[in-house]
């Protein structure tokens, strides 16, 4: 009744996680001519004036950059510096900024730079060397990505009137807890919050009711505080996976809410099944210490409207096997297609 194998849609998440976001970036060959209006160390394509691609040119610093440009593409560079100047004709043009794969430093962002943007939208800032956040004053801002950087502090406070702000990706930095505490307060429309391959100790506090999707994988997480996930009403995704998860950090029903459709709870220590809400879909727990199959965790009753409606399920690489499972298995998880055990 219960295929062992992978599930499709883990192997399509893994794939789409492994994709580098440079995938965004029209590649260089594709641009076609370039037009007047553009600084002589780039290209701005007759096709999209609007856009000037410095990219992959072995750039030191940023160029000056003329007026109209909305989107500047700079990644893949040897910039270190930010001067002072660069971005006067486009403080309040400028939409896209893409700084990845650079050697900026804070120390090297002068003032009168990304403090003047008041239109962005986009800042990449990824695979830099940054140890807190450099965030321009523009509330249009709706997606920043600082990923890949060494970011010790995130002051409270420069997040506070980003109200169109959706999404956060900070992960692979040094950011502890107390860190970002207040960090994420403000946004109410804040949908994605990344802050996995840190050294939290802990889920981030004060994040937006309005999240759907919070990752904080490889942390060292060791418990989850009481009634956290009642005040994220429309979180959808929630991924802890390798951290340090026991039972005893995990209270009565924390992840039972109705809103979740994907809980990673998987390279942890845990040595039970955690209470799950009936309509959680997708419940991933391998390489756990799990010596029991309590079915309680999945149903607290079973009838013709009352079962789980989970999808997947996955207890490989636990202390238990398929025969570990009760009769009554079969009707409480009706709907799943993949239950691995191995």
């Amino acid at each position: 009744m219960f295929p062992l194998r992978v599930p499709l849609l883990a192997i399509l998440v893994s794939v789409a996680l492994c994709q580098d976001y440079d995938d965004d970036y029209q590649p260089h060959s594709m641009l076609g001519p370039s037009g007047p209006n553009c600084n002589q160390e780039c290209d701005c394509p007759i096709t999209f004036p609007t856009a000037m691609y410095c990219d992959s040119r072995k750039l030191k610093f940023v160029p000056f950059v003329p007026t109209g440009i909305k989107y500047l593409y700079l990644q893949n560079n040897q910039i270190q510096e930010i001067k002072a100047g660069v971005f006067d004709n486009v403080t309040d043009t400028l939409r896209w900024l893409v700084l990845d794969h650079n050697q900026i430093t804070n120390g090297k962002v002068e003032k009168g730079t990304i403090d003047k943007l008041t239109t962005l939208e986009k800042l990449f800032f990824s695979y830099n060397n940054l140890t807190e956040p450099i965030i321009p004053p523009s509330k249009s801002l709706d997606e920043v990505k600082i990923m890949h950087n060494k970011l010790s502090k995130f002051p409270s406070g420069l997040l506070t009137d980003k109200e169109n702000l959706t999404s956060v990706n900070v992960q692979f930095n040094q950011l502890t807890s107390d860190a970002i505490s207040g960090a994420f307060k403000g946004p109410k429309k804040m949908l994605s919050l990344d802050v996995s391959h840190n050294k939290l100790k802990k889920l981030p506090a004060g994040v937006p009711s309005s999240l759907e999707i919070l990752y904080a994988d490889y942390n060292d997480i060791d418990s989850v505080g009481a009634g956290y996930l009642n005040k994220l009403p429309t979180l959808q995704y929630l991924r802890i996976s390798n951290n340090k998860l026991v039972d005893s950090g995990l209270p009565a029903g924390v992840f039972n809410v109705t809103s979740l459709v994907e809980l990673d709870l998987s390279f942890n220590k845990l040595q039970s099944i955690p209470e799950i809400n009936e309509q959680l879909e997708q419940l991933y727990l391998q390489a756990n210490e799990i010596n029991k199959f309590d079915l309680a965790s999945f149903c607290k009753y079973v009838g013709p409207l009352n079962y789980s409606h989970l999808k997947h399920l996955r207890l490989d690489a636990n202390n238990i096997t398929h025969s570990s499972m009760p009769p009554e298995t079969s009707n409480c998880l009706r709907t799943a297609s993949d239950i691995m055990f191995e």
